[in-house]
């Protein structure tokens, strides 16, 4: 296991059971006790977790993996609900695209559409994600709008009131969400509360909105709220979402789509 390998996984452990010791670890990726050591202690260098004795516990109570280290987490699923989600966006569309990994999964299956390979413009997506205006600026058959902002480094994505500004100046056809926790009765949220903000911002501009979320996102609560569920057209997610669960969204007025 390469040592990019190694930390993606101790992370996701870390995340999960917010304590690891280093025997655990150890026993779990299967390698010694002196390699977690190491690794435990160049993670805290980078303060991605906190050294304790023994082992580490998460960076502190809003903990947040940064983007690059959550490329490789149910994958598959994503792509599904991309691909499902990339469909409902018609040719000549505005689309909004939050940041994460799921909806920069929605920007790759837009920029592969046959239907979406010319026009002037095929497409146009706003965005305050950096790394999906990176990999779609090469698309000059779309036209990218990035609303500006500071940039959040766990996200790669614009806050702030200058994000504010470019946004309250547009109006889109459709906002894809990308969160952590959606729910009917706290409805869609973040970790971070600027984050949520401009994401907010977005659904309000947008004509209708769909949320992009793996089941594993869907009745959990996260500490910055995004917008209520009523204020969600669509939740794109996959089939191990619970029938009940499911229920819950469509009684709600939600249209469920599990693929």
């Amino acid at each position: 296991m390469s040592r990019d390998a190694r930390w993606k996984a101790l992370l996701e452990l870390l995340v999960e059971r917010g304590r690891l010791d280093v025997e655990e670890a150890a026993a779990e990726l299967r390698v010694s006790a002196a390699t977690i050591r190491r690794d435990f202690d160049q993670l805290a260098e980078q303060q991605m977790l906190v050294r304790t004795r023994g082992g580490a516990v998460v960076h502190g109570v809003s903990y947040e993996l940064p983007l690059r280290y959550k490329t490789a987490r149910r994958a598959s699923e994503k792509q599904r609900i991309a691909k499902a989600v990339a469909d409902l966006v018609a040719p000549g569309e505005a689309v909004g695209l939050t940041g994460g990994t799921t909806t920069t999964e929605v920007a790759r299956a837009l920029a592969v559409r046959g239907d979406l390979a010319s026009g002037s413009p095929a497409l146009t997506v706003v965005t305050n994600a950096l790394n999906i205006a990176n990999e779609l600026a090469v698309r000059p058959q779309f036209k990218i709008v990035v609303t500006g902002g500071v940039a959040r480094p766990q996200s790669y994505e614009l806050i702030g009131p200058l994000a504010d500004g470019v946004l309250s100046q547009i109006t889109i056809d459709v906002a894809v969400l990308g969160v952590v926790a959606f729910d009917v009765p706290h409805g869609a949220a973040a970790h971070d509360e600027a984050e949520a903000a401009v994401n907010r911002l977005l659904c309000e501009r947008a004509e209708r909105v769909v949320v992009a979320a793996d089941s594993s996102k869907l009745g959990r609560r996260a500490f910055a709220r995004i917008c209520a569920a009523e204020s969600v057209d669509t939740l794109v997610t996959d089939t191990a979402a619970g029938p009940e669960t499911v229920l819950r969204f469509e009684d709600a007025g939600i249209r469920v789509m599990a693929v």
